[in-house]
């Protein structure tokens, strides 16, 4: 069964491995897959769930709510989040404005069937809204009951500061951040862990596998799988265009040896490397099939040791991306609309 880890500063545990449906619910998969996929995360031990206002323009919340339908409330742990365009994408229907935000939180507990979800998490910083306003509707929302605890999406070690500096004076804990993070996505550890670390803050990263490329199905010069993300036309092929090139796939296919030595799949290792970072409370994963989560959830609880930690390193070190100055370059300085 997967184990679990404490969010950030606060009484709060997550799985860490959690379940995202991003890309997939009501887009990549049928509903009734989805929900086996879901169901199927449930009996292998993961309660965590992360989905977005925006992923499908809204229609993947409202499959992971009527997938969760029944199960015992208390036994969940349920993100969601708020910034990207939504519904007709009229000028408010975007950012952290405090419109938009009780907006959000009221549409996202409509579609998923919920009194209150557990995170609720800001998708982007909103340049265009004052810090202060976006602050102040999130701890309004937390007393409101409709959402338990507030985290990030994104945000740079500076916005993490404010924000956690505002979030102590309004009287909520801001206590994740969902970056993306994996062993060839480096650019967290500079600037944004160090802060997280010191103020409390974990992360809940995104493509740990980035994108499946750490899976080694993608070969130097082979056809692309059929079904994969790389041949996904609705925007998985777009995700995953900065990794498919000969130089990355090469020096992924070096961690097949690693992976054996260790006792473990590529993905369980991939997996393995992201928890082994303390800073990271869950690591978020997907599935088009139920039994695609059968070999994930074995990462769960995976110690490695440090020299299979710097092997991983090793073998990626001239394609991994670590530049912090990434970190700054992820929140559109405009709204969309």
């Amino acid at each position: 069964m997967v184990n679990y880890r404490f969010l950030g500063n606060s009484g709060l545990k997550v799985s860490e491995l959690t379940y995202g449906n991003w890309l997939t619910h009501a887009s990549q998969v049928e509903n009734d897959a989805a929900v086996a996929t879901v169901h199927k995360a449930l009996d292998l031990g993961i309660t965590s769930f992360d989905t977005a206002d925006t992923y499908a323009n809204t229609a993947a919340e409202v499959v992971l709510g009527d997938a969760l339908r029944g199960q015992r409330r208390e036994s969940l742990e349920i993100f969601t989040k708020v910034y990207w365009p939504i519904g007709p994408k009229g000028p408010n229907d975007h950012g952290l404005s405090r419109k938009h935000i009780f907006e959000g939180i009221n549409g996202s507990l409509q579609r998923l069937g919920m009194d209150y979800v557990d995170l609720y998490q800001a998708h982007r910083y909103d340049y265009e809204t004052p810090l202060e306003e976006t602050m102040q509707a999130f701890a309004d929302v937390v007393r409101q009951g409709k959402a338990l605890y507030i985290g990030v999406s994104e945000w740079t070690a500076e916005q993490l500061r404010a924000g956690h500096a505002l979030s102590k004076e309004l009287g909520f804990q801001l206590i994740s951040n969902q970056p993306q993070y994996s062993a060839l996505w480096r650019v967290i550890e500079g600037k944004v862990v160090p802060t997280s670390e010191e103020l409390g803050i974990s992360q809940i990263v995104w493509s740990p596998l980035a994108q499946g490329v750490l899976t080694g199905k993608y070969v130097p010069g082979q056809p692309l799988p059929e079904g994969s993300r790389a041949t996904d036309e609705k925007g998985g092929s777009q995700m995953i265009s900065r990794f498919m090139n000969d130089e990355v796939l090469s020096a992924v296919q070096k961690l097949k040896p690693i992976a054996e030595e260790a006792g473990i799949t590529m993905p369980q290792l991939a997996l393995a490397w992201v928890l082994h970072n303390p800073n990271i409370a869950a690591a978020l994963v997907g599935a088009s099939r139920p039994e695609q989560l059968e070999d994930t959830v074995k990462a769960s609880g995976v110690q490695l040791d440090d020299a299979t930690y710097q092997a991983v390193n090793d073998a990626l070190a001239s394609v991994a991306v670590t530049d912090p100055e990434e970190t700054y370059s992820v929140s559109p300085k405009a709204r969309l609309v």
